[in-house]
């Protein structure tokens, strides 16, 4: 069995149930809530533009973004994940949500505004990693932004949480993920003439909602703890989760399409 196939069989029962409700706790939903206004943020996503998430899942932070975007298009390999995401978009009359089954490479045509990556890339073969820039490429608009959140290599949590939670941490891995070098996969996008930021998300707040889930407080005090250890050069590096935002150039500015204020591009 290869690595595509060992990912669906892996994601399809991972999104027959445990996802769901696992998903739907407090703390994971202010995770995802956090994640969804990051993202507006950093890419100056709008009300125009059109959005593209690769391996959406069940398309819990997809459906956040989707009130404050033109349109948003989900893709992920298990269908049961996208038999979620589709009945969850009807359920909450969500028109400009639009869900397919598929890998990246059947993506639906661009152009798109934004494409973004949720813990996706470190899912990737090395072979696949490599050309993952060209394919985005080819799916953005001019001005277009690509925004990924991935696991760190240096990450200190995981490096603890395979000591003290070795099983846990099993149970949130595939068998062929891994964590990334941020600096290595930065370099990726650019070196495919992306102009490209890396940023760490956090330091504990993540896997704290990953192993309590239902505590939100918990969370919301990380969160703060995280903003204030991620400004220290030092422990900066050792962060959990890195993001990258990179950015095809501009010819000439694209009519009807606009950025909104926070744009890290300016």
């Amino acid at each position: 069995m290869g690595v595509l196939e060992r990912e669906l069989a892996y994601h399809e029962k991972l999104y027959s149930g445990f996802a769901q409700a696992h998903f739907a706790r407090p703390a994971v939903r202010a995770l995802r809530r956090h994640m969804a206004a990051r993202i507006l943020r950093l890419t100056g996503a709008g009300v125009r533009s059109r959005v593209l998430s690769l391996g959406c899942g069940i398309g819990d932070t997809e459906l956040l973004l989707a009130p404050q975007v033109g349109e948003i298009v989900g893709i992920d390999l298990a269908p049961a994940a996208v038999r979620q995401a589709r009945q969850d978009a009807a359920q909450l009359g969500l028109a400009n949500a639009r869900f397919v089954e598929g890998a990246a490479a059947d993506a639906p045509a661009g152009p798109y505004d934004a494409v973004v990556a949720i813990f996706f890339l470190h899912h990737l073969a090395d072979s696949a990693l490599a050309d993952a820039p060209r394919q985005v490429k080819a799916l953005l608009a001019e001005g277009g932004v690509f925004y990924s959140l991935d696991p760190s290599c240096r990450r200190l949590s995981g490096a603890v949480g395979r000591v003290l939670f070795p099983n846990l941490m099993k149970r949130y891995q595939t068998p062929d993920e891994r964590e990334l070098d941020p600096s290595f996969t930065a370099g990726l996008f650019r070196a495919a003439g992306f102009d490209t930021r890396l940023e760490m998300y956090d330091f504990g707040s993540s896997p704290l909602a990953g192993l309590a889930p239902g505590w939100q407080a918990g969370y919301r005090a990380a969160r703060k703890l995280d903003d204030w250890l991620l400004r220290l050069p030092p422990l900066r590096r050792r962060g959990s989760n890195f993001e990258i935002v990179a950015r095809l150039e501009a010819k000439s500015p694209a009519p009807g399409r606009g950025r909104l204020p926070g744009d890290p591009f300016p």
